[in-house]
């Protein structure tokens, strides 16, 4: 009479906790998903409010381009992740599941192409101004750009749907891949390699060539009061900003991205699926954390932090000089000449707000380079 009264007695024990356990692995995708959805919103009102000055750039261009790619692979994976833990037939669906694997294919891939064509702008502004004037590049260019981007990779990724590869449901039946023994699997993870590599690369050039004209100029002289002046102007130019808003999001897409490409690789020696899920996770969380860069980044918290560093530079400059302060404000910021090459060269005097005014001087030279 007791086993079967025990019996009896667990089976709702288990049904409760199949419940819970349940509830908890829905909340991460629903989670990811707002967190991706209201994060990318926010970054794109973020970008649409800011200056026309900084509107009409290319680079900032890229950046909402970046943001509504991120806001659209939201809308469009998130939804069938948690349709699946609903109802695990979603995804069985051969049609559903080809368009599920076609989402995370192009939606990877052009975020590493975004990515890495905000590196390349950069770096044809800086180290190669007069390339980056004579094709013309600003927010049409840009935009132009992104419209080849996303029309060369949907024929890509459209692909295996023409027979190169087949889409499978995943072991864990929450996510659709292509076939990760086909030759195109090869080609994508090629491509997204290629891109990764072309990112880290375009990013050093760009660092490595700011930090060669400081050391060029690190020779001259000036005073420290005009020091201080030249101090304030570059701080307030939209380079820094720029570079900063590149160099963290090309960690962020290139930390979520590897792991994902390092796996289409991977199990053409040694099939994991755990190993894949946790990697495509990593992937998804690439859409949540761009869209805070945007918004942390943001040209008022720069000012803020700006004005807190002048502060600190004027308070120095009342003190003998010192080898740590020169090693924070090196003479790269203190001579006239120097400096405005720097800015010319870097494409910087088209992007200041229509305030600044430079003196004949800086005029004159700029007119030499």
């Amino acid at each position: 009479m007791e086993s079967p009264n025990f019996t009896h007695g667990s089976a709702p024990n288990e049904t409760v906790h199949l419940t819970l356990s349940h509830s908890t692995e829905i909340a991460l995708p629903i989670f990811m998903f707002a967190g991706g959805a209201i994060g990318n919103i926010i970054a794109i009102i973020v970008l649409s409010v800011s200056r026309q000055l900084r509107k009409s750039s290319a680079f900032y261009s890229l950046v909402c381009g970046l943001a509504v790619t991120d806001l659209l692979g939201t809308c469009l994976a998130s939804p069938l992740t948690i349709a699946d833990y609903l109802d695990k037939r979603v995804l069985r669906n051969e049609r559903v599941c080809e368009f599920h694997s076609f989402v995370l294919l192009f939606f990877g891939l052009t975020g590493l192409s975004i990515i890495c064509t905000m590196a390349a702008e950069r770096y044809l502004a800086i180290c190669w101004p007069y390339a980056y004037q004579r094709w013309g590049v600003g927010r049409c260019f840009a935009r132009k750009f992104l419209l080849f981007i996303y029309i060369s990779h949907i024929f890509f990724c459209c692909l295996p749907v023409l027979g190169m590869a087949g889409s499978e449901l995943q072991p864990s039946e929450t996510w659709c891949f292509i076939d990760w023994k086909a030759a195109y699997t090869l080609l994508y993870g090629a491509l997204s390699l290629l891109l990764i590599l072309g990112t880290i690369a375009l990013n050093l050039a760009v660092c490595g060539a700011l930090l060669l004209m400081r050391r060029r100029s690190a020779q001259r002289r000036v005073s420290t009061a005009s020091g201080r002046g030249r101090w304030r102007f570059l701080s307030s130019a939209a380079e820094t900003q720029m570079i900063a808003v590149l160099v963290m999001t090309s960690v962020v897409v290139l930390t979520c991205s590897a792991p994902l490409v390092v796996r289409i690789f991977a199990n053409h020696f040694q099939y994991d699926p755990k190993a894949d899920l946790t990697a495509i996770r990593i992937a998804s969380m690439n859409p949540i954390l761009d869209p805070w860069i945007y918004i942390l980044l943001r040209r008022s918290l720069f000012k803020r932090l700006l004005g807190l560093s002048r502060k600190r530079s004027g308070s120095r400059s009342i003190s003998p000089p010192s080898p740590h302060s020169d090693l924070l404000f090196p003479d790269t910021m203190r001579d006239s000449h120097v400096f405005t090459q720097l800015m010319c060269n870097t494409n910087i005097i088209t992007q200041l707000p229509a305030s600044v005014k430079f003196t004949p001087y800086d005029t004159e030279s700029c007119r030499q380079t």
